[in-house]
């Protein structure tokens, strides 16, 4: 009960829900759910965690897998990577925070945000570079269910003006010249060079592969006539502001 009884001593102290989460390293609503409870409430309340079977229980050792590897994951990011890595679909998002919650608590997990330092970007000319980036969402339907949705966004790198498309399946190389004509027209011209995130690449390639790599993109670049980078591995920062 050690942060039960904290939560309380705190609260008694004069300290917001706010600045007890911070120090704690637990969730707001956490610190709200607890300071509403009594003693005998909360120690209900853990007898029934213990022994209520759970839904993610079977995903328990590779979400503390990923928690232990990356401390300042959000429920939000554990809630895709379920999806993403294991295709688990079951759950709503605020099951899977309250069970990343409890899973820190349990394990003395605290979320420590990483620190690094990062520089300014230098300021590009105008018609220099346009950067690249890929993602993928799983997105809410009518019918209850959720289905991938996967985007590519544009963005000048000297006056930040963005263009982005979805598809509702993976991305093919043609999807790719095609989405590349159409970010050139919507921002009327085309720039000298192209930076795109190795790392996120991967994640909507076709056949495994990487799509910048292919043939027939090699071919679109070489006739368009614009230089490709690719930005550090692992580091998108590097790119700069996608």
């Amino acid at each position: 009960m050690s942060i039960y009884n904290e939560v309380h001593r705190l609260r008694r102290n004069g300290f917001s829900n706010s600045a007890i989460a911070r120090k704690l390293k637990i969730s707001r609503n956490r610190v709200i759910e607890y300071g509403k409870m009594s003693p005998d409430e909360f120690y209900l309340f853990s007898i029934s965690l213990q022994n209520r079977s759970k839904k993610l229980d079977p995903f328990r050792e590779e979400i503390l897998k990923w928690l232990k590897e990356h401390p300042d994951l959000t429920g939000a990011q554990v809630f895709d990577w379920l999806a993403e890595r294991l295709d688990v679909s079951f759950v709503a998002e605020g099951t899977v925070r309250s069970y990343v919650n409890d899973l820190r608590e349990a394990y003395h997990i605290p979320k420590i945000l990483s620190e690094r330092e990062f520089s300014a970007v230098p300021e590009l000319p105008m018609g220099q570079q346009i950067q690249v980036d890929f993602g993928q969402k799983r997105m809410p339907t009518s019918d209850g269910t959720y289905k991938r949705l996967y985007f590519i966004g544009f963005i000048l790198a000297s006056s930040r003006y963005k263009y982005v498309e979805w598809l509702d399946r993976p991305f093919q190389t043609t999807d790719l010249i095609r989405m590349h004509e159409n970010a050139f027209r919507y921002f009327g011209g085309m720039t000298i060079e192209m930076v795109y995130d190795q790392d996120r690449l991967l994640a909507v390639s076709e056949n495994a592969g990487d799509l910048i790599m292919t043939a027939e993109f090699t071919r679109y670049q070489q006739t368009r006539k614009f230089k490709v980078y690719l930005c550090r591995k692992s580091d998108p920062e590097s790119k700069g502001y996608v």
